[in-house]
């Protein structure tokens, strides 16, 4: 159902606390170092791996009718990711990869896909579920 979408976009931002700046000599230039990642992060790159999928599906079975999905992402990448490049590398892989994972299968809507991408929606909106009641604030 639609219900990820609404539940992707209420993900927590990532709350890290800068570490304070190192002291550079003259002419150094200093690195941030990435920050570690959030506790939720393995299930966010499923989400998506989902999100990907979805859209896919839903553009080969729906005629192109609806993209939403990739609007979702993107709405989880600028919630997700600013300032954490590598970060938003990894979110936007994972949805990539479940994009051509159904790409490489189906090249028209059969009944199958239909299924794949019911079942996938499900998963999504349960980890969504769990990714907000788990680590949300």
């Amino acid at each position: 159902m639609r219900m990820i979408r609404a539940l992707a976009c209420m993900i927590p931002l990532s709350v890290l606390a800068a570490p304070p700046a190192l002291a550079q000599t003259p002419g150094e230039t200093a690195e941030a170092p990435a920050p570690p990642p959030a506790p939720y992060d393995d299930r966010l790159e499923r989400l998506s791996e989902i999100l990907g999928a979805v859209h896919y599906l839903r553009n080969l079975c729906a005629g192109g009718e609806e993209n939403d999905w990739r609007v979702s992402m993107q709405k989880l990448l600028d919630l997700e990711t600013a300032g954490e490049p590598a970060r938003q590398e990894r979110l936007t892989a994972s949805f990539n990869r479940g994009y051509r994972s159904f790409a490489a299968i189906y090249t028209a809507c059969t009944e199958s896909a239909v299924v794949a991408e019911d079942r996938y929606r499900n998963e999504g909106a349960t980890l969504a579920l769990e990714i907000t009641t788990r680590f949300g604030n």
